[in-house]
């Protein structure tokens, strides 16, 4: 049974109207994902890696030359191996609607040596989890391999995660998990006032699960670490806020600026120097062109040395298209998720946002 916790955020983050797959306004799309919240790229490939907050879910492989969507897990030919020396809590491979409803959240993927990288997935089932896959890039395509999972404690609700320079990954606490009893639905009232209701998590295959200092947040969503491994860089939906975190330290060093959207993502861009936020502006109920609760998809870039930001995109969008999650440079693009739909969308990079 799906938890409490998927249900009440499908309702919130209900499926907007299909529309054609056809460009439109300047803007391209690649259509077949249902709310592809999340995309990383695969190094050195013209592929990316797409989740899946909706429909029947799963893991997307993303061809940015053919501007193609396949699914590969759950997938014909996508299997497990379960690597229980490093991931012996996990109660195994993922099994009956838990994997052929595997709706997934935010995705990050580890470079390993050459071809083979390890793909983390935030999912939201019968256990709130991340879930972690060996990835093949020496084929063509791609093929993905499961290989074991790590179960949150309650109650967690997961939203992003993040591979750790020095081992094991951490993840963040969007909104916790209602009780079962609970009654009601969307998301909290906590979260939505910009209140803080959760933090930064770290999970280490000795330790497990453990708090990261001074990470309080007001909707903590998206979550980006430095190469070094010694700063956090985390996106507050709740309080449309971006922190600057440090790891390891004491005291700890925090340094916060407003956005004034509901930032969500954010990935490194391609020269590593700086970090690319996505989100949504305006109301996140469905959009109303022209009118007073406007939808708009916004993407930006923050230089992480002095905590600037530089809005790039600020798109109020039409019926049936819907508001950036996450956005990923390619070429002269943005590849950009959303939360909602059934389509990544391809916005011309401008000239100014280069």
């Amino acid at each position: 049974m799906l938890n409490l916790v998927f249900s009440l955020l499908s309702i919130f983050f209900a499926q907007a109207p299909a529309v054609g797959c056809a460009p439109t306004e300047g803007m391209k799309f690649v259509c077949g994902p249902a709310g592809p919240e999340d995309l990383v790229a695969v190094p050195k490939t013209a592929w990316l890696v797409s989740s899946a907050m909706a429909g029947e879910g799963g893991l997307y492989l993303i061809d940015t030359g053919g501007g193609t969507a396949t699914k590969i897990f759950p997938a014909n030919g996508a299997g497990d191996r379960f690597d229980r020396k490093n991931y012996a809590p996990c109660p195994g491979p993922l099994a009956g609607d838990d994997r052929a409803m595997f709706r997934t959240h935010g995705v990050y993927l580890k470079a390993g040596r050459g071809s083979t990288h390890t793909l983390y997935a935030v999912h939201h089932g019968g256990r709130e989890s991340i879930e972690v896959f060996e990835l093949n890039a020496g084929t063509a395509p791609p093929s993905i391999t499961w290989i074991g999972c790590a179960v949150a404690p309650d109650p967690i609700g997961l939203n992003a995660v993040a591979a750790l320079p020095d081992g094991g990954f951490a993840a963040t606490n969007f909104d916790p998990r209602p009780a079962p009893e609970a009654t009601g639905g969307g998301l909290t009232s906590k979260l939505l006032s910009g209140e803080q209701n959760g933090e930064v998590w770290e999970w280490h295959a000795k330790t497990g699960w453990t708090k990261v200092p001074g990470s309080e947040s007001a909707g903590a969503n998206g979550l980006e670490i430095s190469s070094d491994g010694k700063w956090y860089y985390v996106a507050q939906w709740g309080s449309q806020s971006f922190i600057r975190l440090s790891r390891g330290k004491t005291p700890v060093e925090r340094k916060e600026i407003k956005l004034g959207f509901r930032v969500d993502n954010v990935r490194w861009s391609p020269d590593g120097k700086s970090l690319l936020v996505a989100g949504q502006g305006g109301n996140v109920g469905p959009p109303t062109r022209g009118g007073p609760n406007v939808q708009a998809s916004v993407i930006g870039r923050i230089d992480p040395q002095t905590m600037t930001y530089h809005e790039i995109i600020n798109q109020p969008l039409a019926a049936g298209l819907n508001a950036a999650t996450v956005a990923l440079q390619v070429g002269d693009e943005f590849w950009v998720g959303s939360f909602r739909g059934d389509r990544i969308t391809r916005y011309r990079v401008p000239a100014a946002g280069k």
